[in-house]
């Protein structure tokens, strides 16, 4: 019997053999991520097609199967708010290893349950009442250090027509070799890589919040004002606000006090992850058109805090350039019962001018590490600020070698992100890359450096106008090549009406950047082409030619100036200006001339000599810094300002002894959810009987082009006074009526209005003075108003603005209601 049990045995081994060798292990694993924002997906549901085999993916979006055998050809990954997902399975094959990428919008055409006492609106409630114990803004002080990743990546590299430009062929090989071909849809090539590494601390009562640069690592700029931007006091999302801002719009966050005006919300189901339950929330914006999200968030049990969410830009938003965009918040357990902020994620897809041609991608990622609450240490570190907010770099935070960069990043650099800096390098190295750069900034500014100097701006080379008619400028300066401190600019034009050469010089010397001390001298004598706005269109340009008003009066000034100030600023935000100025007039055209304005003391007309002070305060203003100069970008709070001059006679031939003292208030406020105002408040009065030339002018406008400064139904030389007050107001609404008209809400319309009005008069003494000459064209207010109001159309083609502005105030002769309405355009450039 024994050889009986040898063949039984061997049967059976070979039995087992055989079907292991026929039935080897098939095995699928990977992770599952929004295409967009690469962020992991949980609790995903995985099933092969036409079977009952399927699992879910991990917390982490992780999954695996290990299987005998293909049980399909495709395995189905779904996801609520997410489009279902096939993925073909090469069954010749007995491993894969798959990233799976799930586009966002499913949720879209998903069933919404409107009831009021819905799972998802019960949820939503009870994440409102304990906001105010899960906000980190509740505790007394906390702080943490802050990694801060900014990239810019141009997307769809391969076939963008930017990267065919003839100007980049000379170092397109360099280019070529850093897109990234990883990814399955399409490639991307990296531009820009920036890192900031800060300690960030905050304190409640009374609010104070401080931030120290320990690192920043840049490429081809160091300026500190753009490093402060990358750090907590600029870019601090917090979605338990009612408002998240993104780019310079307020958007309603769903879990908002107000949310359910706004949203509806589901909760499809539950999961415990290490140990602890969590309820899926989804949101879904219940308007078209209105500034909200799509997206959803794991809740915690009980405490109903935030443990992810993910917020998506609606389609239909109000925001401009965006293609896509995705932010993402994620929060730690800290202390067994309190949840933090742990990262931040922001991605977008910029399209400035379509798909082919200027497509970007921009990321931004901040993990917060070292998190204390409720420390004195993080009292001790406020108690070096002077003002309530405090933004510091150090001097070697730019200066730190790579060996430190790779112990002090919270997470290591990619391959794709460490190629960035070696393409930069490379890159910076070349001349062709540098003279490109140089004519893009040459295009874009107006200035191209040449050597130590600079020429332009190109747009004031050439012009026209009535009295001197074809007009040639040329601009030189100096920049910091030349000398750090010193800045020296200036021009020569000549008219070939008049024939005559005009010019101007200025210097400039920089004591301090922060907080801000210069010292500037300057001399002029050229045409008067008006006082300058921010975003005035003055006379002196190539624009300007064909946006003059008709039938308007040509009046035509020429001036000639010195002056010196000094100008010192302190943390606190307060400044002190002081300047002296000798300024003489010589009327040119349409204008009463010197031989009307007799003096009495010997000097010579329409010549004075001025000492003044200006007071300005501007509490926590933010700049961004130039060379020598800088660009406000506001401040919180209201800026207010004060001036004063004295008018002194007999110095270098001046004439006229007078005082003027005015001021002013403005405010720049976001008023969410109905957009945002402009306001600013003025009065002033002049002292003395003087000539035009020294009396009050308010601004008319005598372009098409919209002034924000300026009364843009007046023309300049219109009206004079000696005391004045007055105050513009512009309320920007956003879409507001235009996002219940399907095609201006899919062309994102907005709107606005706006109002100016000026109170002014003059007295018998200067009148008498100054409007002996009935052919001069003056008036006077007589102490009355003058009024206009705007609305109009904002945001035409992203770029264009109309402005439809109504005279009522004085209401014009029966003869002259032309003078009552003018349409007037304008450019520029907002998300």
């Amino acid at each position: 019997m024994g050889w009986k049990r040898l063949i039984i045995s061997s049967i059976v081994f070979l039995s087992v053999f055989t079907f292991s060798a026929s039935a080897q292990v098939k095995k699928i694993s990977g992770h599952i991520q929004d295409s967009h924002s690469e962020e992991r997906i949980p609790f995903a549901s995985l099933e092969f097609k036409n079977t009952t085999i399927g699992a879910l993916s991990d917390s982490a979006g992780n999954f695996s199967f290990t299987l005998s055998h293909w049980p399909s050809d495709t395995l189905m990954v779904t996801f609520v708010g997410f489009e279902d997902y096939a993925l073909p399975i090469d069954t010749t094959l007995e491993e894969i290893q798959v990233i799976i990428e799930m586009e966002r919008g499913k949720s879209n055409a998903e069933v919404i349950i409107k009831s009021k006492i819905g799972k998802g609106m019960i949820m939503w409630r009870k994440i409102v009442q304990h906001k105010q114990f899960n906000d980190r803004a509740r505790f007394d002080n906390f702080s943490y250090e802050l990694y801060n990743k900014l990239e810019a990546d141009l997307n769809d590299a391969a076939n963008n027509k930017l990267i065919r430009f003839p100007l980049l062929k000379p170092f397109k090989s360099v280019i070529y070799k850093n897109i990234d071909s990883t990814s399955e849809t399409k490639p991307i090539l990296p531009l820009y890589l920036t890192e900031s590494l800060s300690d960030y601390y905050y304190q409640r009562r009374p609010q104070k919040t401080r931030e120290e640069f320990k690192a920043v690592k840049t490429m081809g700029f160091n300026n500190p004002s753009i490093s402060k931007m990358l750090g907590g006091m600029y870019q601090n999302v917090n979605v338990y606000k009612n408002f998240i801002p993104v780019f310079d719009k307020d958007f309603v966050s769903p879990i908002s006090d107000y949310g359910s005006a706004y949203y509806y919300y589901r909760v499809p189901d539950t999961q415990y992850i290490g140990g602890r339950r969590f309820f899926h929330f989804l949101f879904t914006p219940k308007h078209k058109g209105e500034n909200t999200f799509i997206g959803d968030a794991w809740i915690a049990d009980s405490s109903y805090a935030v443990m992810k969410m993910n917020l998506r830009v609606s389609e239909l938003a109000n925001l401009n350039f965006v293609e896509k965009l995705d932010l993402v918040q994620e929060y730690q357990l800290i202390n067994d019962s309190v949840w933090f902020l742990s990262k931040d994620k922001f991605v977008a897809d910029f399209i400035f001018l379509d798909k082919n041609r200027l497509n970007f991608i921009g990321r931004k990622t901040s993990t917060y590490r070292n998190i204390l609450v409720n420390d004195t240490s993080v009292t001790n570190a406020l108690q070096k600020n002077k003002l309530r907010e405090e933004v510091v770099v150090s001097d070697s935070a730019s200066k730190h070698s790579d060996a430190y960069w790779q112990g002090a990043r919270h997470e290591q650099l990619t391959k794709t992100e460490k190629g960035i800096y070696k393409m930069i390098d490379t890159l910076m190295e070349m001349p062709s890359f540098q003279r490109f750069t140089d004519l893009v900034y040459f295009i874009g500014t107006g200035y191209k450096n040449v050597g130590n100097y600079e020429i332009g701006p190109w747009y004031n080379w050439v012009t026209a106008n009535a009295y001197e008619g074809l007009r040639l400028r040329f601009d030189l300066g100096t920049n910091t090549g030349f000398n750090k401190k010193i800045y020296l600019t200036g021009y020569l034009a000549y008219g070939f009406a008049d024939q005559k050469w005009k010019g101007r010089f200025q210097s400039l010397y920089l004591f301090n950047k922060s907080p801000r001390s210069t010292l500037m001298a300057s001399f002029i004598n050229d045409i008067d082409n008006g006082q300058v706005y921010y975003d005035e269109v003055g006379s002196d340009n190539l624009f300007a030619i064909a946006l003059r008003k008709p039938n308007v009066p040509l009046r035509y000034m020429k001036i000639e100036q010195e002056k010196l100030e000094y100008f010192k600023e302190w943390n606190s935000g307060f400044s002190v200006t002081l300047n002296g100025m000798r300024r003489r007039s010589s009327p040119l055209s349409n204008l009463p001339l010197k031989d009307s304005f007799p003096t009495a003391n010997g000097g010579e007309s329409l010549n004075s000599f001025e000492m003044g002070i200006k007071l300005r305060f501007a509490y926590l203003e933010k700049f961004l810094d130039g060379n020598f100069y800088r660009i406000s970008i506001g401040s919180d709070y209201p800026i207010v300002e004060a001036h004063y001059s004295k008018g002194i006679s007999g110095v270098l031939g001046s004439s006229y002894n007078y005082h003027k003292l005015g001021g002013s208030v403005s405010d720049y406020k976001k008023i969410s959810p109905f957009g945002s105002i402009y306001y600013n408040a003025y009065a002033g009065k002049v002292f003395g009987t003087l000539p035009y030339t020294l009396l009050e002018i308010p601004p008319g406008n005598n372009l098409w082009y919209y002034n924000k400064y300026a009364f843009n139904m007046m023309t300049r030389y219109e009206y004079l006074t000696d005391w004045y007050a007055g105050i513009n107001v512009e309320h920007n609404i956003g879409n507001g009526l235009f996002r219940f008209i399907p095609l201006t809400r899919m062309l994102k319309f907005r709107q606005f209005w706006s109002a100016k009005v000026l109170w002014g008069d003059i007295s018998q003494a200067n009148k008498e003075y100054n409007f002996d000459n009935v052919e001069n064209g003056f008036k006077s207010l007589e102490g009355k108003p003058y009024m206009e109001i705007g609305t109009g159309v904002d945001n035409i083609f992203k770029i264009f603005r109309l402005d439809f502005i109504w005279k009522v105030l004085p209401r014009p002769l029966p003869e002259k209601t032309f003078d009552r309405f003018g349409i007037f355009g304008s450019f520029r450039v907002v998300f």
